[in-house]
């Protein structure tokens, strides 16, 4: 069994910060990509950051320069530190993440935390 846990969401005003983490526990082999995605209501989920195991990393242009996606392998945990926080960052984002486990490699899915960006 495989759980992915979410936290750091919450409400913050344009131009603030927030710090997401994201703690993969249970049978875990190895962990490949570990990636944010975030969903916007009536909005198709979209990915927001991705980064390897070796550290390799991509983003959305909507936040390149702004938000920043690392991992601490040793801790299965990936983080989203978003800074200059705007309006239209508001929504559910998610963490992914590729996981090995014994005889099998699945993509899990955290709950999902709500961050809304609002004077």
């Amino acid at each position: 069994q495989v759980q992915l846990v979410e936290s750091g969401g919450g409400s913050v005003q344009p131009g603030g910060s927030l710090r997401l983490s994201c703690a993969a526990s249970g049978s875990i082999f190895s962990i490949g990509v570990m990636a944010w995605y975030r969903q916007a209501t009536e909005n198709q989920r979209e990915l927001v950051a991705a980064v390897t195991r070796g550290g390799t990393t991509n983003y959305a242009d909507s936040v390149k320069g702004r938000f920043t996606i690392s991992r601490d392998n040793t801790k299965n945990t990936v983080y989203l530190q978003m800074n200059s926080l705007k309006p239209e960052d508001t929504a559910v984002y998610y963490c992914n993440a590729n996981i090995r486990t014994i005889g099998r490699r699945d993509d899990y899915w955290g709950q999902g935390t709500q961050v809304t960006v609002s004077s």
